[in-house]
């Protein structure tokens, strides 16, 4: 019995834990994937997101990341628009 709820506790440890994890792990993801769209372009992450907030464009990480993933046109029409003067 001891044994089962040391287990118990364990488990739910981890799964405290790892909820936080996930949070971390995605946004990791989230920017690879921008900046390796953005790198095709001829871009740098840290520039993006800059101008991104210049320009008081409030695109999360999530759906940016979609959007180079499933509509490369239209991320490249969003990095484009930001680069102009």
């Amino acid at each position: 019995m001891r044994v089962a709820k040391e287990a118990l506790n364990k488990g739910l440890a981890y799964a405290y834990r790892d909820r936080r994890q996930k949070k971390r792990e995605f946004r990791r993801l989230w920017i690879a994937r921008i900046n390796a769209a953005l790198r095709m372009q001829g871009q740098s992450y840290s520039r993006f997101i800059a101008a991104l907030g210049r320009a008081g464009i409030e695109l999360d990480r999530k759906v940016l990341s979609d959007i180079a993933i499933t509509d490369p046109k239209g991320f490249s029409f969003i990095v484009d628009s930001l680069t102009q003067p």
